[in-house]
């Protein structure tokens, strides 16, 4: 493991984004705000017109189309520039300028679907059967009706538009304070041996590490990073939830629950399902933390031994080595879709690969349409780094696919559907190298990285989730969240779910919220990580199957986009997510794993 975290102009360029691919150089994305600021008259000379006929609402949809395009460029651009070095302070200005703006065009175009609601869902449905420039609308049209008693008049539109800016400013902080301001502790390997620092980058790699006082005073250190600014992020995360819940109220919601799964064409039933189904498995979970404590001849398993490797040998997987491996795990979805996964991989800079100092921690998938898709993250050399990259490059080929086959107005898919290709990538690539690196070590290897990522979707994630609905609750209720009260809440999820078979560090444990600044503030989003993974397999299953059929349903899938509801895009490809059995179909994989890898230790 390396001592010192390289700065980013000690990253070689072929394994950094290259930003030109976007804009020439900043004076060009200087030039492409004036044009959206230009732009922002027109859009304003719209209201008030659109009731006046279809030809009118095609200019709008044009007009509108076109701004969503120019400023997202804009904002990808800002974005990634802050992204890889967090503590540039130039880049944070140019992010918060295009965040401004970002909140001034939706400000601008807030009368639009007020007006058009107005008009009458059905005058719009004859309209688009009618004309044939609005023919493509007619799924949108569809979507504003279902959300017709949640939009509020066209002054509440705006004024909701406006504040999305200050409302983004506890998430920014949050974030800001984690990426860039905290401090940790140096970890260590014992006495007499070399500091090693602990920053964003590097401790999901420490996590791993074979070294277990590496593991305990990296845990240590980041957990007590986050307890020494409880206060300051529970007042962030307060602000966070709180807005959800304003948001859910200002539409008319009964609850932020039903607020967030509406906005996806969910019923409630579905984040229920999860629940449920999790806290029946939570056994699965007794049974493998078990097999670890034994395997690695612990007395007790402790937080940081979750992820501890369970063979003295960790395969390496250099960069150029785990591209290939993912390409030849890949082969069932065809050669086009290879070919475009190939080039962004090698040729096109898609993905930011390892770590820097100041780097956003964790892994993305962003860009929108206009773009190439852009994939962050902080490449260890091993199968849990290739893994993270088969991951993201599935939410990029998703994006890659739905812009290239939908206008804008359908470019982007639900976040209900956005962990579906990214996981189904993994279960693909996992299956063939179980496959092809038949050796004791790679097999081990590839359980624990395939558990791994159950540990996030299918623990971590529903603990998660079972603490938003809490927290968002209370909310409701008038009660108010305190730091300690959030601890409190999040340590005793996790004691449900470590079964007696974890030892508790209360506090430690219970900061854990602060640790998913990005997460917990998308209102209910992490649930939708464990109804991904568990599509994603049954997918996975069906195209390494003899169906016919099977690959062309799943590409069409992903070229729906939003010109679908999620759950019919679903069906499409070949999954019922109303159904509690793909989950369970997850669970009972994840059961057969643990139940294999305890034949390979041999731990009896």
């Amino acid at each position: 493991m390396a001592t010192e975290l390289r700065t980013r102009d000690q990253i070689p360029a072929r394994y950094k984004w290259n930003l030109t691919n976007l804009y020439a150089d900043e004076a060009a994305w200087e030039a492409e705000i004036a044009r959206v600021r230009a732009m922002l008259p027109e859009t304003r000379a719209f209201e008030g017109h659109l009731a006046e006929g279809p030809a009118v609402i095609a200019r709008w949809l044009e007009h509108l189309q076109e701004l969503v395009l120019l400023t997202g460029k804009i904002h990808i651009y800002a974005h990634s520039s802050h992204a890889v070095d967090t503590s540039d302070q130039a880049a944070a200005a140019l992010n918060a300028r295009a965040m401004s703006l970002a909140a001034q065009v939706m400000g601008a175009i807030a009368f639009a679907e007020p007006e058009m609601l107005a008009i009458g869902p059905d005058t719009l449905k004859t309209w688009a059967r009618d004309d044939a420039e609005l023919a493509d609308y007619a799924q949108y049209f569809d979507q504003l009706a279902r959300r017709a008693e949640h939009v509020r008049s066209p002054e509440v539109e705006t004024l909701l538009g406006e504040l999305q800016d200050p409302f983004r400013t506890a998430n920014s902080i949050h974030g800001v304070l984690a990426d860039a301001d905290l401090v940790f502790r140096p970890a260590s390997a014992g006495p007499g041996q070399p500091d090693l620092p602990v920053v964003q980058g590097t401790y999901t790699e420490m996590e791993t590490d074979p070294d277990r006082e590496i593991r305990r005073t990296a845990y240590q250190s980041y957990a007590d990073g986050h307890l020494a600014v409880k206060n300051t992020m529970a007042t962030c995360m307060a602000c966070g939830i709180k807005h959800d819940v304003f948001m859910a109220r200002a539409r008319r919601y009964d609850s932020s629950l039903e607020a967030a799964v509406s906005e996806n064409y969910v019923p409630v039933q579905a984040f229920h399902n999860v629940i449920d189904t999790f806290k029946k498995n939570l056994p699965v979970w007794h049974r493998y933390w078990d097999v670890r404590r034994r395997a690695l001849r612990l007395d007790a398993l402790q937080p940081y031994d979750l992820q501890a490797p369970l063979t003295d040998a960790k395969p390496q997987v250099s960069y150029e080595q785990a591209v290939e491996w993912i390409l030849e795990g890949l082969a069932p979805l065809g050669e086009a879709y290879l070919d475009v996964a190939r080039d962004g991989l090698l040729n096109r800079n898609w993905v930011d690969v390892y770590a820097n100092k100041g780097k956003h921690a964790g892994a993305f998938s962003t860009g929108a349409k206009g773009t190439d898709p852009m994939i962050l993250m902080s490449f260890a050399d091993d199968l849990f780094s290739l893994s993270t990259l088969a991951h993201e490059l599935g939410h990029s080929m998703h994006s890659y696919l739905s812009w290239a086959n939908q206008p804008i107005v359908y470019s982007e898919y639900t976040i209900f559907v956005a962990e579906v290709a990214s996981n189904c990538n993994q279960a693909l690539v996992r299956s063939h190298l179980l496959n092809k690196l038949t050796d004791r070590a790679h097999q081990i290897g590839l359980i624990e990285e395939a558990m791994a990522n159950y540990y996030r979707y299918f623990f971590l994630m529903p603990t998660l989730a079972r603490f938003e609905l809490e927290v968002h609750e209370r909310v409701e209720r008038g009660e108010p969240l305190t730091a300690d009260r959030m601890i409190d809440l999040m340590a005793n999820l996790f004691s449900e779910g470590y079964g007696g078979q974890v030892e508790m560090d209360h506090d430690r444990v219970g900061i854990t919220w602060a640790e998913f600044h990005t997460h917990l503030y998308y209102n209910f989003y992490v649930y939708q990580y464990t109804t991904g993974i568990a599509a994603a397999h049954a997918l996975a299953q069906r195209l390494t199957s003899a169906d016919a059929g099977a690959v062309e349903d799943y590409l069409a899938f992903l070229k729906a986009g939003n010109s679908l509801y999620p759950l019919d895009a679903l069906k499409k490809a070949g999954v019922d997510m109303l159904s509690p059995e793909p989950i369970q179909i997850a669970f009972d994989d994840m059961a057969a794993l643990v139940e294999r890898l305890d034949a390979l230790l041999n731990t009896d």
